[in-house]
């Protein structure tokens, strides 16, 4: 496996969050997850369980997932449900969420030599898709932030495999550092 580039699920949200919002701490959880055998069911399975046996909230429910397969080795950082890897940054601009978009498609498509897919600017969340070989693609977004700013981000999905994390981290930093 490549060097670990891209953060745990735990790195992002601290226990006491976890247990403010769902009564327990993830070691609490993990215990009552190893207890039941969770160690073989399926991240839908999991996720399940969570929301119709403890009450858990979805999006709390698949945070615990995540959490609980990266921690007992079933799913590495970056690692989708499918097996397929992804990479996201995100920053945040001085321009309004349209421009923002449209600034960084531009920089997407030059630096791919690939016009987008579908450009969406009137979503909340505004997105670009980049089609790349081989089923991985690209997703650009912008969001409204206070202050006249935007947040964008990038995503790199469908990787085969952790290969190639870090360099693809790095090249969509640098987009993102070349807007606004």
């Amino acid at each position: 496996m490549a060097e670990q580039t891209v953060g745990s699920n735990t790195d992002g949200v601290g226990d006491d969050a976890v247990r403010e919002a769902t009564g327990r701490g993830r070691d609490e959880w993990f215990a009552l997850l190893d207890a039941a055998g969770a160690t073989g069911w399926r991240h839908r399975d999991i996720a399940g369980w969570l929301v119709s046996e403890h009450r858990v909230d979805p999006w709390w429910s698949q945070n615990l997932t995540v959490a609980f397969e990266q921690t007992r080795g079933i799913r590495s950082p970056g690692q989708r449900q499918d097996g397929t890897y992804e990479a996201s940054v995100t920053r945040t601009v001085a321009l309004e969420k349209t421009e923002a978009l449209r600034a960084l498609a531009k920089v997407v498509s030059g630096a791919l030599d690939v016009e987008p897919l579908a450009l969406n600017l009137e979503a909340k969340n505004a997105t670009a898709r980049f089609p790349i070989d081989d089923g991985e693609f690209v997703l650009a977004s912008s969001s409204d932030r206070p202050g006249g700013k935007a947040s964008i981000g990038l995503v790199w999905g469908r990787m085969p495999d952790d290969a190639r994390l870090a360099e693809v981290k790095s090249r969509m930093r640098e987009w993102l550092n070349s807007v606004g």
